[in-house]
């Protein structure tokens, strides 16, 4: 099925697994808001982030996705679009790349799992969202 803005409306459980090539496994829990903004969304994340070996603290991040499912970084340069039926995607920040598959296959339960590589970075970010009563 295809997903449309309208279907992100609201606040999102996230489950985050971030697995670094020879580094420390991370993991975030927290929620995310997706609120109307003109004719887009604004997305805010935050929770707590922990990495083995090292004190929990306190993480977020901002977006803001248009009717398009363009999503564009809080200073607004253009990050990537979600596809609205799912699938992949990605994003090159030089000399990085990200890459991303989105899962809708089992809404309102959905995924995105993120694979990061360049000179210094290999990781492996999956994150879950579900829909929060």
């Amino acid at each position: 099925m295809t997903r449309a803005l309208a279907d992100f409306v609201g606040r999102w459980a996230i489950e985050r697994t971030i697995t670094h090539v020879g580094a420390a496994r991370a993991d975030f829990h927290g929620h995310a808001t997706f609120e109307p903004d003109g004719d887009g969304l604004a997305y805010h994340e935050i929770g707590t982030l922990v990495i083995q070996g090292h004190p929990p603290m306190q993480s977020e991040r901002r977006y803001r996705w248009d009717a398009d499912l363009n999503v564009y970084f809080d200073d607004g340069r253009f990050f990537h679009t979600v596809p609205p039926m799912g699938g992949k995607t990605q994003h090159w920040c030089d000399p990085d790349d990200y890459a991303v598959d989105y899962d809708f296959s089992a809404w309102p339960n959905w995924t995105a799992d993120w694979r990061v590589q360049g000179p210094r970075k290999n990781y492996r970010m999956l994150t879950g969202y579900r829909k929060a009563a």
